[in-house]
């Protein structure tokens, strides 16, 4: 069936590549117009992991777009920045008439015992993964409540938004606020048709997972770990058979949290974890 989004909007953080990219294909694909934002820069907390998308990710992700024929606004601007956030999305919805659709998909990922995590790897966390959600919402609730034709808002946010993991305590912290965050919202929200929900992926097949230190949580003594080495630990994680899941996966759960067939469906935590949550 095309067409699931046709004539929405959809405000998409992190939408250089990896999920975000995937993310904008995906509802363009089935005929939304996409508001494209992403930092476009290093955080240094992460750096030692690997290195963030850059300006020439997002036009790539804008090139993309428009082979679908859909239109598309890129903006490089920082979740922890509602200024700038507010920004790109008013250009957007000057240039497209609205929003419907905000997927707040930007987020990072750092390493280390909880207790052994640096002042500025929380500090970092906390305002992206968590912070940096509640502003890409703050910034579109109000022209989607004037609007008044509903929408649909979603967070992506984690396996580890819904169970304790290892070496990433940092990350859980954020990703299990922001569940509270959607459940207070999709209150709040309800009485103006706007929904509100969690998207938990297991590992994606992105940068975010396929670097050093993710494969050094699974070989924690191995001064250079590698993708074989982890393989046993990224499948120790899944009920299912497979290590990780495509973005494409994530992306469908997106689509359909997007379109009136969950147009009854909020508040809900929705795994696309291979399993993940129940073993």
């Amino acid at each position: 069936m095309a067409g699931r989004v046709e004539g929405k909007v959809a405000f998409i953080t992190g939408a250089a590549r990896g999920q975000g990219r995937s993310h904008a294909l995906r509802l363009a694909e089935e005929g939304a117009d996409i508001i494209a934002v992403d930092i476009c820069e290093n955080i240094s907390t992460v750096t030692p992991f690997y290195d963030l998308a850059s300006e020439e990710d997002l036009q790539e992700t804008a090139a993309l777009v428009e082979k679908l024929d859909r239109r598309i606004i890129t903006r490089v601007a920082d979740v922890r920045d509602r200024d700038a956030l507010q920004k790109a999305l008013d250009a957007g919805t000057a240039e497209f008439g609205g929003v419907d659709i905000v997927v707040a998909n930007a987020g990072i990922a750092s390493y280390g015992r909880s207790w052994e995590l640096t002042r500025e790897q929380w500090d970092d966390m906390i305002a992206v993964n968590l912070t940096g959600v509640y502003n890409t919402a703050v910034a579109a609730i109000p022209t989607m409540i004037d609007a008044g034709r509903g929408g649909s808002i979603m967070f992506t946010s984690s396996i580890g938004g819904l169970k304790g993991i290892q070496q990433v305590g940092d990350y859980v912290a954020a990703k299990h606020g922001i569940v509270g965050l959607m459940r207070t919202m999709a209150n709040e929200l309800g009485p103006y048709s706007i929904r509100v929900n969690t998207i938990h992926p297991t590992n994606v097949d992105t940068t975010m997972i396929q670097n050093p230190g993710t494969y050094g949580m699974f070989a924690p003594d191995d001064p250079e770990p590698t993708q074989d080495k982890a393989m046993a630990g990224f499948m120790s994680l899944n009920t299912l058979p497979i290590p990780w899941v495509d973005p494409s996966d994530i992306s469908n759960a997106v689509l359909f949290l997007a379109s009136d067939e969950a147009r009854y469906v909020t508040g809900v935590t929705l795994p696309v974890d291979a399993g993940a949550y129940v073993k």
